[in-house]
């Protein structure tokens, strides 16, 4: 056994074992004491691999043809019949010609296509010239990017959208968040009595409903939108088994749509681009805080593995863009890897002598701004110049506040022009999700009263 010792301050020795998968499970027993608290104790693991895995191949896939040095012109058409929706659309689809993709409900059909004309232009973050007019992810541009090349804002704790719980981390709902241009969806899962549901610390204090209902009404999104690809985020709680997740996930529909990795790790350069995804329709990415087991559930990936995270749960209004989790990441497998920027302002609040993290909505739209002391738009700033790179996912709490300017932060670091219409129906964070002391007070009572529980 080796141990390694954590680059924060306050972290204890983590411990490293070599399980017969080859895989390196690191578990951290000691209490984090700086200003941002992670999760401790025997059951927090983070796993890394000595080497890369290969579990499958999309070589043989006729579907799966890399589009990163081609172009085309695209076309799109939209009829409305008894059965439903029918969509057709000529998409980037590699030297071998274009491949014409129909959706009629949901099912795929690719036919060939020989006219093609092709560029020497690879996927990037800069800025290309587009023939292609099939927006992906609401941008044509990023249809021949790598799922990996693409700055997406991320709704923290998605679910958690109930007026009068100080609680809640959005205004609006999970459809109009995707309508509004959100395609990473986060959220804190508890498990009560052989149920998931999307809780907020206990489900005591704010109860979103089961999480089966929740992915329902995603994957309603995602069957009528056949051209994007959304990010869901499970936050693991409780630390239960992965197992415990494939019934509620397979049941709402989203099943079809589940992208399982070729290899494990996936590393940065590993991803495809989004008209692969697309074409072949396994368009929803899962990841997995803790305890996912990707030979076990291949669709459920290993967040840790595969994706780094700045400070979690920040008070800290400056934002630094460090790696946190996994603990122990050397720059040069941070380099190798996605990473996300969380950039939700929390403030702590004591009652009764607990205390709970809660959104600071008295600065949100300072937080969410383009520019500024605490602003989302300084933060990726900040993160591009450390990393040479800007973060794949902004984490954010009620994204709709600053009309968009979330949003712009995003294009601007992915080289695209945002005019959207946004957002959903707010533009300032309502006062009772903060600032209302009976509400406060509620809410604080049901956390001691839960810690008397337990």
């Amino acid at each position: 056994m080796a141990v390694l010792s954590g680059s924060s301050a306050g972290i204890g020795p983590i411990h490293r074992f070599f399980s017969s998968n080859g895989a390196i499970v690191l578990s951290g027993t000691n209490s984090f004491t700086d200003d941002n608290i992670l999760p401790t104790g025997s059951q927090v693991t983070y796993v890394s691999y000595d080497s890369q895995r290969t579990i499958s191949s999309t070589a043989s896939n006729p579907a799966a043809i890399s589009a990163s040095n081609s172009t085309a012109t695209g076309t799109a058409s939209t009829t409305s019949s008894p059965r439903g929706t029918t969509q057709a659309v000529t998409l980037l689809a590699g030297s071998v010609g274009l491949i014409t993709q129909s959706i009629i409900n949901g099912t795929v059909t690719l036919g060939p296509n020989t006219t093609v004309a092709s560029t020497s232009a690879s996927a990037s973050s800069t800025t290309s010239t587009v023939l292609n007019t099939q927006p992906c992810n609401n941008y044509p541009e990023f249809c021949e990017r790598k799922y990996s090349n693409i700055t997406e804002v991320c709704a923290h704790n998605s679910p958690f959208v109930k007026a009068g719980n100080a609680a809640s981390n959005q205004n609006v709902p999970v459809l109009n968040q995707l309508d509004d241009g959100i395609r990473m969806l986060q959220g804190q899962t508890h498990y009560e009595n052989n149920t998931l549901f999307y809780c907020h610390t206990s489900c005591s204090l704010l109860n979103a409903g089961t999480m089966e209902a929740y992915l329902a009404t995603v994957a309603s999104w995602v069957r009528t939108h056949p051209y994007d690809v959304v990010t869901i985020l499970i936050g693991n709680a409780d630390f239960i088994g992965v197992g415990n997740y494939t019934a509620p996930i397979q049941a709402s529909g989203l099943g079809p749509y589940l992208y399982e990795p070729p290899y494990i790790p996936m590393k940065l350069n590993d991803w495809p681009t989004l008209s692969e995804m697309i074409l072949t329709q396994k368009r929803v990415v899962l990841f997995m805080d803790y305890n996912a087991d990707q030979t076990t559930v291949p669709y459920i990936m290993d967040e840790f593995s595969q994706l780094w995270e700045t400070p979690f749960s920040p008070t800290n209004v400056s934002f630094p863009c460090n790696t946190q989790r996994p603990p122990g990441l050397d720059r040069n497998q941070s380099l190798e890897r996605m990473y996300m920027a969380n950039h939700n302002l929390n403030t702590e609040v004591n009652f009764l002598g607990a205390s709970l993290l809660l959104p600071n909505t008295a600065q949100i739209n300072q937080t969410n701004a383009v520019s500024g002391f605490g602003s989302l738009g300084l933060m990726a700033n900040t993160c591009t110049t450390d990393w040479n790179r800007p973060p794949n996912f902004l984490l954010v709490d009620f994204y709709d506040v600053g009309n968009g300017s979330v949003f712009e932060v995003a294009a601007q670091h992915n080289n695209v022009t945002y005019n959207r219409p946004c957002c959903g129906v707010a533009t300032s964070a309502a006062p009772s999700h903060f600032t209302t002391p009976l509400l406060l007070a509620a809410s604080m009572a049901a956390l001691v009263a839960l810690a008397a529980l337990l």
